[in-house]
């Protein structure tokens, strides 16, 4: 079975370095290319903005169309009787009164297609493995008690605690308490000890869940459960499962065709602390939320992000998560799309992960943290060299138009991610600076003010949005915390500069000198 491991850095040749540098070199020259072509010629400087901002100004309106759909999804999906929905399932047999139009079509088309080998939902176990290193009870103690809450049953749950060795006595006592005391409520429950130090290994979250992985491997042989009935899902410290997660997981999985050949994404909503989080991290906070919730409605743009689920059948074949990457989410969708040789889909599940947004014990380092935790997500753009380097330059069975348009999408992602805030903010002026005396380049000054004002609407909707999503308010805060809610906006601009295109830039900046990215956890606290 051919390798699918990233390359240790000592490893890599000449061309895997040269596709490393491809991004911060493609970012660097697009910044510049309003100036350059400003010096050359004015009139197509002035075309280069101009298109820019017209392709922005029409996915700036899907975007918003998008999030007015896919909260509408969501809300929806949260009322709707999983439960009942899976015994549907299971007797292939609609029972369940006023059920969704595609809940026929699904049990229609697993009928005919999938009958003979299908799951059923009675067969189907949930692992949740959840790693950590330091975080407090206060942080874990809300996660299991969500999974308890949830409403499926529980004795079909195995629960396994990844705590860190590093992290001393008190973390290991910790987990061990949290299993005795929520152990009990599920079908299984440990605490797995991550060894320190590990070879070959960079300190991160996918070394400690593959070692849990494999011990739950053992114990699934073990206690005779197939890896194929069983969903394995990995929780970070502060993830809280909504409580028709793991049913609408369920359904989903056992009404996949090839369920092996998919990974299982839920919506990542950031808003557990949202009301004690200072005002430029609600920002990003909500911005991220409805990000999440558009890429759900675009399942051939979604990668596994954060929490995520997978079948344990696909994760020991593809050897569980990398343990030489600190972006071992994102990655672990490649990693399985070349084990399989492009057979690999991600399916939305349009239920909520309920995480912290950045808050720390001091408002400078929380600003500083929710840096670092952007710039850790935007590292993701070293996949870009493993995806070409085995897409296109080691031998496999992908079909190679699906791999050019797997690749471009990645490629084009993570430049708009570090590119078009400050183009869209900056780009229209080098034209007109370095050319007064041409009427075009004058006008685009203009243009992109009267562009911006339309796109205000996409902001006031985020607004509306983000209202509606909060949480109930903590009566710890008055009335005026609502009004606080509303004027955060103005930080808009700021906190897309900094923890979008710069936290981007700055990853993209030191993967091309090689100067590769460690891992740094996101501190965690909690108001009281």
């Amino acid at each position: 079975m051919r390798s699918i491991e990233i390359p240790q850095p000592d490893e890599r040749d000449w061309r895997y370095r040269a596709l490393e540098i491809l991004p911060g070199a493609l970012t660097w020259t697009i910044l510049a290319l309003p100036i350059i072509l400003s010096l050359i010629n004015p009139r197509l400087a002035a075309y280069f903005v101009i298109t820019f901002l017209l392709v922005w100004f029409v996915r700036a309106l899907a975007i918003a169309a998008r999030s007015i759909q896919g909260w509408n999804r969501l809300a929806d999906y949260q009322k709707l009787p999983w439960q009942k929905l899976n015994d549907d399932l299971e007797s292939l047999q609609v029972r369940t009164k006023d059920a969704p139009r595609w809940h026929r079509r699904n049990l229609a088309r697993v009928e005919k297609y999938i009958i003979r080998d299908r799951i059923k939902p009675s067969q189907v176990y949930h692992a949740v493995i959840i790693p950590f290193w330091n975080e407090s009870r206060d942080i874990l103690e809300p996660t299991l008690k969500a999974i308890t809450d949830a409403h499926y049953d529980l004795k079909r749950i195995i629960i396994f605690v990844a705590y860190e060795q590093r992290g001393g006595p008190e973390i290991e006592a910790l987990a061990h308490t949290l299993v005795k005391e929520f152990g009990p409520n599920f079908y299984h429950a440990e605490a797995v000890m991550h060894p320190w130090p590990m070879t070959g290994e960079v300190i991160g979250k996918g070394g400690n869940a593959t070692f849990a992985a494999r011990r739950l491997k053992k114990y699934l042989a073990q206690a005779k459960i197939k890896p194929e009935d069983v969903l394995v899902t990995t929780l970070d410290a502060d993830n809280r499962p909504d409580k028709q997660y793991f049913a609408a997981l369920t359904y989903t999985y056992c009404s996949t065709e090839e369920p092996k050949y998919a990974s299982y994404q839920p919506i990542t909503m950031f808003l557990n602390n949202i009301w004690d989080a200072p005002a430029p991290m609600r920002v990003v906070a909500t911005g991220n939320s409805f990000w999440n919730i558009v890429l759900a409605l675009r399942p051939h743009m979604l990668r596994n992000f954060s929490a995520h689920a997978q079948p344990m059948s696909a994760l020991i074949e593809t050897d569980f998560w990398s343990v030489r990457t600190i972006v071992e989410d994102g990655h672990q969708y490649w990693r399985t799309f070349f084990r399989y040789d492009g057979k690999h889909e991600v399916y939305p599940i349009y239920v909520p992960i309920y995480q912290d947004a950045v808050l720390t014990d001091s408002y400078k380092k929380t600003l500083k943290m929710q840096f670092i935790q952007v710039r850790r997500w935007a590292w993701g753009a070293s996949d870009i060299a493993y995806v070409f380097y085995n897409g296109f330059l080691k031998k496999n069975k992908v079909p190679k138009l699906r791999m050019i348009a797997k690749f471009s999408r990645l490629l084009e992602s993570h430049i708009s991610w570090s590119t078009t805030p400050l183009l869209l903010l900056l780009a229209a002026y080098p034209p007109f600076l370095f050319n007064p005396q041409s009427y075009l380049a004058a006008q685009l000054p203009h243009v992109v003010s009267w562009i911006q004002r339309i796109l205000m609407g996409g902001i006031l909707i985020s607004l509306f949005l983000s209202m509606r999503s909060l949480p109930p308010k903590p009566e710890r805060y008055k009335r005026r915390r609502t009004v606080w809610m509303v004027l955060q906006w103005v930080y808009l601009p700021f906190t897309t500069l900094i923890y979008s295109s710069f936290a981007a830039i700055y990853s993209q900046t030191r993967l091309m000198f090689g100067w590769y990215l460690g891992w740094v956890i996101t501190e965690k606290a909690v108001k009281k």
